[in-house]
């Protein structure tokens, strides 16, 4: 029991990373990228951004994109803030549109309802707290090139880390996390986006349900039932400050979206798509393992302690959960203390974010 226990996280954080990379030296799938210039709509949901909204609005007016072959849509799902009114003074009816919808009904009604109205042949998402630097457009619609092309992500960099007491922890999950879908997209397709920056061809967009939580999830993967694939391209780059991504809340919705996607499981079956099968199966569900195994770990090792093995496996888990508790009330130096307070804060998030899987709350759709 202990060892089937303290395999699923092995597996999950480390054996993983450690298999793409032996795929990596036998299978070779590049992406035909070529400079293209498509019509881009670059489409902004915001729901009382009013701090944020000018900046973004500033920052994508800075793209290095024909202007004439990019429009930005501000779409304002009910926001009770001046968000509409900040982008309105931007508007101009060409290039600058802005959709105020009067009712918030969350991010993906939202861009469910925006996209009949958008003229770009490739659609372009990003987060108004999130800032592209001037060539992530650029670089994403490149990858469209390849005809074999559905979906693209964009790679997110965490800033000012050290201004949050777990900054530095989320900037390194954010590397890894990077790093695993940078090798599955070279192998096959990657899992997923990221919701700061990724694209999809207009006449592929799938129109989810209302009630999906991980959105950047579902639009991405929904081109591989097409036939298609979803690839990620570092070059392009979205960053966002540490103060903006940190929180226990945010984890448990981001837990409660992954639970929620196992319901494309289905899709990776039929026709069998082995790649992404396995890729879905060691990135995602062994990730919701593990809280569990978190659990069983201590219990076994508590039986086992008349050898002095275990005793000591059993002394290094003390060790790693009191600095977890520490992390907690203090921020430890140096900043790696705190990777245990941040490895046990998305894995009980889980359990959370099962309960509002579970019950179907409607409102971690968008807040």
């Amino acid at each position: 029991m202990f060892w089937s226990a303290i395999f699923v996280p092995i597996y999950a954080y480390l054996g993983y990373p450690l298999i793409l990379l032996a795929l990596r030296l036998a299978i070779r799938r590049e992406v035909r990228k070529h400079p293209i210039e498509p019509f881009v709509s670059l489409l902004i949901p915001a729901y009382n951004e009013a701090g944020v909204i000018e900046r973004k609005i500033e920052n994508s007016l800075a793209l290095d994109y024909p202007p004439e072959r990019l429009e930005i849509v501000v779409a304002s799902d009910g926001s009770r803030d001046d968000t509409a009114a900040i982008a309105e003074a931007f508007a101009d009816g060409q290039r600058i549109r802005v959709l105020a919808f009067p009712a918030n009904r969350g991010k993906v009604a939202t861009l469910n309802a925006s996209i009949p109205e958008l003229r770009g042949q490739i659609l372009v998402f990003s987060d108004a707290a999130s800032m592209l630097y001037p060539d992530a457009v650029r670089r994403l619609v490149e990858n469209f090139a390849d005809p074999s092309v559905g979906a693209v992500s964009g790679l997110y960099k965490v800033i000012k880390a050290g201004e949050v007491n777990i900054g530095t922890s989320e900037d390194f999950y954010w590397k890894y996390e990077t790093f695993l879908k940078v090798k599955e997209s070279q192998l096959a397709s990657t899992l997923g986006g990221h919701g700061h920056l990724h694209a999809i061809r207009k006449e592929l967009y799938p129109f989810p349900s209302p009630e999906t939580i991980n959105d950047d999830y579902v639009i991405p993967v929904s081109v591989l039932r097409k036939g298609y694939r979803a690839v990620y391209e570092p070059a392009a780059i979205v960053y966002e400050e540490a103060r903006e991504m940190a929180g226990f809340g945010r984890r448990v919705r981001i837990t409660a979206g992954n639970l929620q996607q196992l319901r494309e499981l289905p899709g990776l079956l039929s026709p069998l798509r082995p790649l992404p099968l396995f890729f879905f199966l060691s990135h995602k569900v062994a990730r919701l393992l593990v809280p569990f195994a978190m659990l069983l770990v201590p219990i076994a090792n508590l039986l086992l302690l008349s050898s002095p093995f275990y005793a000591a496996i059993f002394c290094g888990q003390l060790i790693f959960y009191l600095l977890a508790a520490l992390g907690t009330f203090w921020q430890l130096r140096p900043k790696t203390l705190m990777l245990p307070f941040y490895f046990c804060m998305i894995n009980l998030a889980a359990f959370f974010g099962l309960y509002h899987a579970f019950t179907q709350r409607r409102s971690m759709a968008w807040k």
